[in-house]
This record gives C-alpha cells, sequence and structure tokens, in this order.
C-alpha cells in the first residue's frame, strides 16, 4: 500500500481487508490497496493483476511456463495500472491472486469462475472441487476484492469518480491475429467510452477497438457491471494488447498514453452520471 500522512493511513485502514485464515500469515492479502486517498475522479481496478498461487494449493498441476502465461493473469496490466495511479492521483485496487484460483471478474455462477480448462490447458488442481473449496476461494479471495472496491467507492460518496478497469489481451488467439492495439469496452452507457476512444483515436498510429476484443455482457462479467453500471457511475474496460506492455518501458508509455486520453475528456465524462440500474 501506498499513500502518506494520517488521512490515508485512516483510508487505508478502513480498505485492507480483514486476514483470512486460507492464505498464511506471510503471504500478500487477497487485494492491494495503492493511493487510498487519490484526489482525482479517476478509480482503477486491477482484477487480474497477479499470477501468484496461495500456498496451499501448490502449483495447481501446471508448470512455471503455464503458470506465468496470460492464462493466470494479465500481463502489463498491473505496471500500467500503477502508473496510472500516479498520473491521475487515483486510487487503485489490485486483485492479489491468479484468476486460475477463482477470477475476480466472472461472476460466481459462471464455469469460468474457478476455470477447470483455461485456453485449451487444463488445470488439474480446478477438477471436481468440492463445494466447501469452492467456499473458501470465494470468501478468502473474491469476496475480499469486491468488497474492498465497494468501501472505497463508498468513500468517495459526494466526489464524481470515474471506474477504469485495466485489463490486457494476447496478441493473437486460437490463430487470430487481433489487430487492435488497445479496445475500450463498456456496457450500456456507452457514453465514457466512446469519449475515451475517440482520444485515443487522435493518434492515428493506433488501432483503438470498439468492445473489443471483448464486450462487456452480465453473464462473463463482474466488476463493471457490479461497481459501475448498478452504482451509475461512468465506467469502462480498458484492454491493452499485451506485446504493447510486457516491458516496463511499455507499460510506462501505455500509462502516460491513457493518463492523457483520460484527461482530455475527463470534464465531459463526470458529467456522464447514470440511474443506477434497478435489473434487468
Amino acid at each position: 500500500m501506498s499513500d502518506t500522512g494520517a488521512g490515508a493511513e485512516s483510508a487505508v485502514g478502513k480498505l485492507a481487508p480483514a486476514i483470512s485464515a486460507w492464505l498464511g500469515l506471510d503471504e500478500p492479502p487477497a487485494v492491494e490497496v495503492v493511493n487510498p486517498g487519490g484526489r482525482g475522479s479517476a478509480v482503477l481496478i486491477c482484477d487480474h493483476a497477479s499470477h501468484r498461487l496461495p500456498r496451499r494449493l501448490g502449483t495447481l498441476g501446471l508448470d512455471e511456463t503455464q503458470r506465468m502465461d496470460h492464462i493466470a493473469w494479465d500481463p502489463g496490466a498491473a505496471q500500467v495500472a500503477r502508473r496510472l495511479s500516479l498520473l491521475l492521483d487515483a486510487p487503485l485496487l489490485l486483485s492479489g491472486y491468479s484468476r486460475l484460483v477463482i477470477d475476480c471478474n466472472r461472476p460466481l455462477c459462471s464455469p469460468e469462475s474457478i476455470p477447470e480448462r483455461s485456453a485449451g490447458v487444463r488445470v488439474p488442481g480446478n477438477l471436481a472441487l468440492p463445494s466447501t473449496e469452492r467456499n473458501a476461494r470465494v470468501e478468502a479471495l473474491f469476496r475480499p476484492y469486491h468488497e474492498a472496491i465497494d468501501r472505497l467507492l463508498d468513500s468517495r460518496c459526494g466526489h464524481p469518480s470515474l471506474l477504469l478497469s485495466i485489463h490486457s489481451f494476447t496478441p493473437a488467439l486460437n490463430g487470430h491475429p487481433r489487430p487492435w492495439h488497445v479496445g475500450i469496452s463498456s456496457g450500456r452507457d456507452r457514453r465514457f467510452a466512446d469519449l475515451i476512444r475517440a482520444a485515443l483515436m487522435r493518434d492515428r498510429r493506433l488501432a483503438v477497438g470498439d468492445n473489443e476484443p471483448y464486450p462487456i455482457e452480465n453473464h462473463i462479467d463482474y466488476s463493471i457491471p457490479v461497481h459501475g453500471e448498478e452504482r451509475g457511475l461512468p465506467s469502462i474496460m480498458v484492454e491493452i494488447r499485451q506485446d504493447g506492455v510486457r516491458t516496463a518501458a511499455g507499460a510506462a508509455d501505455w500509462a502516460e498514453r491513457l493518463a492523457a486520453a483520460y484527461l482530455a475528456v475527463e470534464a465531459q465524462a463526470l458529467h456522464l452520471r447514470a440511474p443506477a440500474r434497478s435489473g434487468d
């Protein structure tokens, strides 16, 4: 966690997750909170920030190459998010463990919540899990992450906020190249996404995806529908192609690019708050 001063310490205390007995006392928590007292209007989240596995799960039956691959996390996303937090003075919440343990951007009813197979790779440690093990992962990792996001957003009541979820995607999937350098995805309210896309497209070298490579769908996605749409917050999912953020320099460049686009449209976006959804 990073911040300074008594106010920041108070904010950290309110946002820090409870310690789970499922994790070892010396293991990192389920969520990392960075700059909780950030004064900017942006709120950043990173659902797939880490490839870390809890000690109790060993390797999930995967080799090191598989555990470091995109099936386990979004390479480069956390580096971009951390730099963006500094540039925008934005609070940032990062998931502490691999999406293979439990995916913090999937509804709990989704078969991808605790995947038995990902991108064609079988995950032995996730096969035929008893309900007690599934529930333990939910309580130790999934709920603390999302409860921390809720607490942060609640603490900003009266402070206009814009929610950005930072991800990365593979340059090719199932043999099909993905031409976009970055994609901006939104739910039902496209207005914030349209503003950011237009700002990024001023650089004619960039191929900017519109709900590509992934749209936001309620049966697949969790964070934006729950923390953005249900609250009526203007919100977007930012997907950066991984070959652009594999290095620290590349991640820093993308953070600078996103910060410039965000600041160019921030004033307009803050007027876009929509009524929270009452249901489908």
